[in-house]
């Protein structure tokens, strides 16, 4: 997360130009004492003591007719997936794009305890109310998870769409070989 002063004036140089602004999972985590100028940028973000990162099995069981969508199919998939994520007020400019139930066991925080059963939003795009455009992910935690190829398709199609790049109907090209995901690995513990 950015935690200098001067980080966040390089990235309002960014957002004053109106650059795409992507954020994957630890990515979304910032202090609160910069809630506000990244929620004008990102849409939301991870607030500690409030937000909540458990390990567990989404059910993406739909998902909205959005660009960044093109070509992702609904998947079931086990992360450390963020939720309870802080929100500009009444979500305005937030498209939620991934969401899921999680197990009400994995609800950690006091403000997420006090939500049993309720849908959470995952992933998001943001339209920046200066016309950039800003995705947030809180997934991304384990390698493999770059296999799934609906998984993979929905980043890069955020990429291309916060970079304001037009995106296929059939979505990004994503093709991967499963020996090319696994080449560079880190073998810990052999």
């Amino acid at each position: 997360p950015i935690i200098a002063p001067t980080q966040m004036e390089e990235l309002k140089k960014l957002m004053d130009a109106k650059v795409g602004f992507v954020n994957l999972h630890y990515a979304v985590e910032y202090p609160k004492k910069y809630a506000d100028p990244i929620l004008n940028w990102l849409g939301g973000y991870y607030e500690t003591d409030f937000s909540i990162n458990p390990t567990w099995t989404a059910e993406i069981k739909s998902l909205p007719d959005n660009p960044i969508t093109r070509g992702v199919k609904p998947f079931t998939i086990k992360d450390e997936w963020y939720y309870n994520i802080r929100f500009a007020p009444d979500m305005k400019g937030v498209t939620p794009i991934l969401t899921a139930t999680p197990p009400d066991n994995t609800r950690g925080t006091a403000d997420a305890k006090t939500h049993p059963g309720r849908e959470e939003t995952l992933a998001w795009a943001f339209d920046r109310a200066d016309g950039g455009r800003s995705f947030g992910f809180t997934g991304g935690h384990f390698h493999d998870n770059w296999g799934d190829e609906n998984f993979r398709r929905l980043v890069v199609n955020a990429i291309l769409w916060s970079a304001n790049v037009e995106i296929p109907k059939e979505g990004a090209k994503v093709d991967l070989d499963k020996a090319e995901l696994d080449k560079n690995l880190d073998r810990k513990g052999k």
